[in-house]
């Protein structure tokens, strides 16, 4: 190698973060926490609402066909065999056939207002997740600043990068960091909004048809 000649140095991600002192390491721990986190309320949460829009195509018209041959029993048997929010729902409004539809409305309303709140069980937690992720990065991003200015302050009117190193990682990495699991919580809650907003389209579609069926002329 000639002399003189410079050599690139390259930085992995945990040189990155360990160069950030204790109080970015603790941020950066705090931030993956917060990501695995995230992540878990996310799956779990999707794979029970994709297990709560499975629905049969020919479950409504076996409801239907049941109530009309006056098979109550059978009907509410179906029901709980299904076991999803639609079919719930349904079955609510089964065990009320005989009162005023207005009553058999009101009950299934109800129902759906359950139902919608465990299918969004946890997901306002992503939210949280998306608005605090990055305040708490830029807080890392504060204290960085602070600790290089307090080296400078104590470097004795000499200025070196290495001085500033410390503080300006930790500033950089947190930042960066609370941004990646904001951005990530941020996707993850909105998908889980669109994915439950068709859950309750479905209820609200399927519910609608049984009191029209019920409403029909016998």
């Amino acid at each position: 190698m000639a002399e003189g000649e410079s050599v690139e140095k390259t930085l992995s991600i945990i040189e990155l973060i360990t160069s950030g002192g204790a109080a970015g390491q603790v941020i950066i721990a705090i931030l993956f926490l917060l990501l695995i986190f995230a992540v878990y309320i996310y799956f779990e949460r999707l794979f029970a609402i994709k297990a709560a829009s499975k629905v049969d195509s020919n479950f409504m018209n076996q409801i239907k066909d049941h109530v009309s041959n006056g098979k109550i029993d059978s009907a509410q048997v179906l029901c709980a065999q299904v076991n999803t929010p639609v079919s719930r729902l349904i079955g609510k409004g089964i065990t009320r056939i005989g009162k005023p539809l207005a009553d058999i409305n009101t009950t299934i309303e109800n129902a759906g207002r359950l139902e919608i709140y465990g299918l969004e069980k946890n997901v306002s937690i992503l939210a949280t997740i998306s608005g605090a992720a990055p305040m708490i990065g830029f807080l890392g991003t504060v204290v960085g600043m602070i600790l290089a200015i307090f080296e400078l302050a104590n470097a004795g009117g000499s200025i070196q990068m290495d001085v500033l190193a410390g503080g300006l990682y930790t500033a950089m990495t947190t930042t960066v960091g609370g941004l990646i699991v904001g951005i990530v919580a941020y996707i993850a809650y909105n998908h889980l909004v669109v994915r439950t907003d068709k859950v309750v389209y479905q209820m609200e579609a399927n519910s609608l048809e049984f009191l029209d069926h019920l409403n029909e002329p016998t």
